[in-house]
């Protein structure tokens, strides 16, 4: 029996030049998991994507510029905020989530949790990868700095309670990085991990190449260890 209601789960789908994955991705939610609301942000693309999605009469919101997945995923996060969602997914564009997980992170979140993360590792060890190097060193700081383990800190699969929901929509710095999930665990928020499988992209290539993936690797790890002791929390 579906234990979901309609009106109740918000998928968020940030889509920057997503032309060749969108229309699988939406189509499966739409036709698979019918119990599920979702919008897609499209972040300023320069391909077709919006055209797409608008041909299709899928339920979007364009972004004039490029703001990047922080204020992509964010806008997605006020619009949950305004119409009222208990629950907010965020999900990829390029078809690496898997719907059927979202039921898991659902159950989960319902014991309590503010924030759910699909999780790639709670069962299973990381593959020795440079990328998985620096998913390594971020839980590793993340656990100095909160005592808490994450086992997939870069996961972008992650669920969000109405509280949580309520403080991205109204915050301007809140992006959906390890270092915001690490500043709200030290500030008291519950987050817990659910195992998931994850897809490869289905077509077109990352933004994160590997010069790409060291910045980011060294942003994340300087705000975690040092920024994150300098931020202000609002209510």
């Amino acid at each position: 029996m579906n234990t979901l209601k309609k009106k109740n789960v918000l998928v968020i789908i940030p889509a920057y030049n997503e032309e060749k994955n969108i229309v699988k991705v939406v189509e499966n939610l739409v036709h698979e998991y019918p119990q599920y609301d979702y919008v897609v942000i499209n972040d300023g693309s320069k391909d077709s994507t919006s055209n797409i999605c608008h041909d299709k009469g899928y339920q979007i919101i364009d972004l004039a510029v490029n703001l990047g997945l922080a204020g992509a995923f964010q806008t997605g996060l006020k619009y949950a905020y305004m119409k009222g969602y208990d629950h907010a997914i965020q999900f990829d564009a390029d078809g690496q989530h898997l719907a059927n997980y979202i039921e898991s992170l659902y159950n989960k979140q319902k014991e309590g949790y503010d924030i759910v993360i699909g999780s790639r590792f709670t069962t299973k060890r990381k593959p020795k990868t440079f990328r998985m190097l620096g998913s390594s060193m971020i839980s590793f700081a993340m656990r100095v700095t909160t005592g808490n383990k994450i086992t997939d800190p870069t996961s972008g699969m992650r669920m969000f309670n109405k509280k949580m929901i309520r403080e991205f929509a109204l915050n301007l710095n809140y992006g959906p990085e390890p270092d915001t999930i690490s500043y709200l665990l030290k500030n008291g928020a519950t987050i817990a991990e659910v195992q998931v499988e994850m897809e490869e992209r289905m077509e077109g290539q990352s933004y994160l190449s590997l010069g790409r993936s060291i910045v980011y690797m060294v942003r994340m790890l300087t705000s975690i260890l040092i920024i994150q002791n300098f931020r202000k929390r609002n209510g």
